[in-house]
């Protein structure tokens, strides 16, 4: 090398990185044709890590301080190098940081339904969807396997891959599931956890740390959606005896604007118990005598319907007659 050509080289005296951009996983330094001038100083934060590659091998790696960089701090690379540890010459080598963020709110979800035998309704589809963080915990393996000498890389860069690792794991997962789907929607985060269990092997393997991982929604097919809809339905209903006793106090205010008024009510009464009694396999005796209730006290609970406006004062009187003229 002549002189004009070795005073014309840049040489680098401090190398930092400060993550202007965000969402960077691995940022490579730009050396160009620029030399790390020995006695350099090397600053890595404390959300950092940097590694000096040389020739495609790993070599010297530093976590958060201020270093200045001589053979002492190298020692890896000077092995590779053969260089005598009194070397003053400057010397070129590839230099990545790699941020140890975590890296939250990245979404994963099913583009296409998850089949799973569930071990009550049999094969189900199912969708989820939800979202997971991650951080960079061994960076050899990402370097390797991920980054490599890319000049930048991101979590966009990575988004596609991790999404088809989480989705080729939970697929897995709830394929050889014993867990009933209504178990799996009853308690999202136990779930939760459990998934986060059977997918972080799968991160790891790339030198990433699966930090959380959130089971958000989980779905069934429409037509599946609504016949658990109508089994919850009557479940909840129980005995028909009671349900259609429900539905006729809960007629009351509809029957009362009607024409038949109260006496609508009794006859709707009387034909829902009957259907009740026969769907439940008791006959209908209409012999059966039936306790007959206190007149007075019919009458205070006219007077709470008169109250609410749920009959007329013509009904209230003809009925107060009627009930009176009992006790006489």
């Amino acid at each position: 090398m002549g002189l004009f050509d070795f005073v014309a080289k840049q040489f680098i005296d401090v190398i930092q990185w400060t993550e202007d951009e965000a969402g960077v996983l691995a940022w490579r330094y730009p050396m160009a044709d620029m030399e790390i001038q020995n006695g350099a100083q090397l600053v890595v934060r404390e959300t950092q890590q940097a590694v000096f590659i040389d020739e495609g091998r790993f070599a010297d790696r530093f976590d958060a301080g201020t270093y200045t960089l001589t053979t002492q701090t190298l020692p890896v690379l000077t092995y590779l190098k053969n260089w005598d540890k009194f070397f003053a010459s400057p010397f070129k080598s590839d230099v990545y940081y790699f941020s140890l963020r975590e890296h939250i709110d990245r979404k994963w979800g099913t583009t296409q339904p998850i089949t799973v035998r569930d071990k009550e309704f049999g094969p189900l589809r199912i969708r989820a969807f939800g979202t997971y963080s991650y951080r960079i915990a061994e960076l050899e393996p990402f370097w390797r396997k991920l980054s490599g000498t890319s000049p930048l890389y991101t979590v966009g860069d990575l988004d596609g891959q991790l999404r088809a690792m989480v989705l080729t794991a939970l697929g897995s997962f709830l394929g050889g599931s014993a867990v009933a789907f209504v178990d799996m929607a009853a308690n999202q985060a136990a779930f939760s956890e459990r998934l986060k269990e059977a997918i972080a092997p799968a991160f790891k393997e790339y030198g990433l740390e699966l930090a959380s991982f959130f089971l958000q929604s989980l779905s069934l097919p429409e037509e599946l959606e609504k016949h658990l809809d109508r089994a919850a339905s009557q479940r909840m209903v129980g005995d028909l005896g009671q349900y259609t006793r429900f539905q006729t106090a809960d007629a009351i205010p509809l029957a009362a604007e009607n024409p038949g008024g109260i006496a609508g009510i009794g006859a709707g009464m009387g034909a829902g118990l009957a259907m009740a009694q026969a769907m439940n396999g008791a006959p209908a005796s209409p012999a059966t005598p039936t306790p007959q209730e206190d007149p007075i006290a019919l009458i205070e609970k006219l007077g709470g319907l008169l109250a609410k406006g749920l009959i007329s004062q013509e009904e209230f009187d003809a009925k107060k007659k009627e009930l009176l003229s009992r006790i006489q």
